[in-house]
């Protein structure tokens, strides 16, 4: 009973640790345990190093990056924009709509003023897809070529003034219609 004592029934009872240093092979898987748990402790430090380095080099990457893209997206939005503002300056006439102010007055049919709008369209059809503001620096040019030409429908001669021109998208035009 070397190992163990027993002092007393129901009192407390006192072990010893074995005494394994007394053993060499003990001692030396004890020492293989500690130095195994050593050196796979560096083992560990040195890869969670390497890898976290690693990470930490992809995220500056990352990072850098962004940054520069985001740099691209506002050069681009900037760029984007000022097309949009120089687009708006270079808008197309895409419909002519044409108007007569005193259809009641001279008693037309409509057939007749259906032939006067299709015969004025005819006539402007070249302006549609070009530039409104070229267009409206040329509205003199614009309201001659209709106040000059007499248009003939049913054997009776028809005159045109312009009363008014919208330019927009949709080139609108007020005409105020003579009998000749």
């Amino acid at each position: 009973m070397d190992d163990y004592t027993v002092v007393h029934p129901g009192a407390c009872i006192i072990m010893r640790i074995p005494p394994y240093y007394k053993k060499p092979g003990w001692q030396r898987f004890f020492a293989g345990v500690f130095m195994g748990a050593l050196i796979s402790w560096f083992v560990f430090l040195y890869m969670y190093g390497v890898l976290q380095e690693k990470q930490i080099q992809l995220l500056e990457e990352q990072i850098a990056t962004i940054d520069d893209l985001k740099d691209q997206k506002k050069l681009l939005l900037e760029d984007y924009e000022k097309l949009n503002e120089q687009n708006k300056s270079k808008l197309k006439i895409q419909e002519i709509d044409i108007e007569f102010l005193d259809t009641r007055k001279i008693e037309l049919a409509g057939l007749t003023i259906h032939q006067l709008k299709t015969a004025v369209k005819k006539d402007l059809n070249h302006l549609i897809a070009k530039d409104i503001e070229t267009v409206s620096r040329n509205k003199e040019l614009l309201r001659q070529t209709i106040e000059n030409k007499v248009y003939e429908i049913d054997d009776k001669n028809y005159r045109l003034q312009v009363y008014t021109i919208y330019f927009d998208t949709t080139m609108e035009i007020l005409l105020k219609i003579d009998l000749i």
